[in-house]
């Protein structure tokens, strides 16, 4: 490059331009000699050298900021050829610079769309799992409502089958123990006392207590039940005098079982 700008040069150019760096190279030269004849100066120890040395290169730099810039040719058509290849030279570090800036640009370019993408995404799962969020309480509250209902129809199947159970050991236990009278031999009724002829529709003891306590659960606002031929006299009796069943206080041939709470 600087073959080529010497060669676009007229020959008083060139030669005024080799006089400068004769003149540049010779106070060079010079320079250095006087380095070398320079006797340097020890120090008993090489961290006091080293603290003379940066002293010496600072009060060097001092001088040398001081110092105006001088043009180092007068000639306009040098200084023109300097202008010019330092314009190049700038116009080729600024199109390094475009690149660059380009090249950043479009890197920025594509972080932005796969931030941009990665956010839609994100976005996505957000709405998928506040839906998911959402479905998983209904169900919930769904699985609640199912279990509750299930559990107490678990319970009152089990009530049905305690109550079944009790009705059933109490109907063995009166049969047992309170039986249902029955036609004897004519010695035996003059024993017991009992009528000649009885009701074969007698129910047992077992059957009145169900009737009372059904009567209660079915129409609690009408709890009496009619005491009608099926009613044996001794069983009714039996429940009055122990406080079981009380009679209606209008009406004699109706009854209800005793409240007990």
């Amino acid at each position: 490059m600087a073959e080529l700008a010497l060669a676009e040069l007229s020959e008083g150019a060139r030669n005024e331009l080799m006089d400068l760096c004769e003149d540049q190279f010779a106070q060079l030269e010079k320079l250095q000699n006087e380095i070398i004849l320079c006797e340097p100066d020890f120090c008993e120890t090489p961290h006091e050298q080293s603290v003379n040395q940066l002293m010496a290169t600072e009060a060097e730099l001092k001088q040398w900021s001081t110092v105006e810039p001088q043009i180092l040719a007068q000639n306009s058509e040098v200084l023109l050829q300097m202008g010019k290849e330092e314009m190049l030279k700038l116009c080729s570090e600024l199109e390094m610079i475009v690149s660059c800036q380009e090249a950043k640009r479009d890197k920025l370019k594509d972080t932005k769309e796969q931030e941009l993408k990665w956010l839609e995404e994100k976005k996505q799962a957000l709405l998928a799992t506040s839906s998911r969020v959402e479905q998983l309480k209904s169900e919930k509250e769904k699985s609640s409502e199912l279990s509750i209902w299930k559990s107490t129809k678990a319970k009152i199947q089990k009530m049905k089958l305690y109550e079944e159970r009790l009705m059933e050991s109490l109907g063995d236990i009166l049969e047992k123990h309170v039986p249902l009278p029955h036609n004897e031999s004519g010695s035996n009724k003059k024993k017991k006392d009992v009528p000649s002829e009885l009701n074969e529709d007698l129910i047992s003891l077992s059957e009145i207590l169900e009737l009372l306590m059904n009567k209660v659960l079915t129409t609690p606002h009408d709890p009496y039940v009619t005491i009608d031929d099926t009613f044996w006299p001794p069983y009714i009796e039996m429940l009055l005098r122990y406080g079981i069943a009380v009679r209606h206080q209008e009406n004699s041939f109706k009854m209800r079982l005793e409240t007990f709470w």
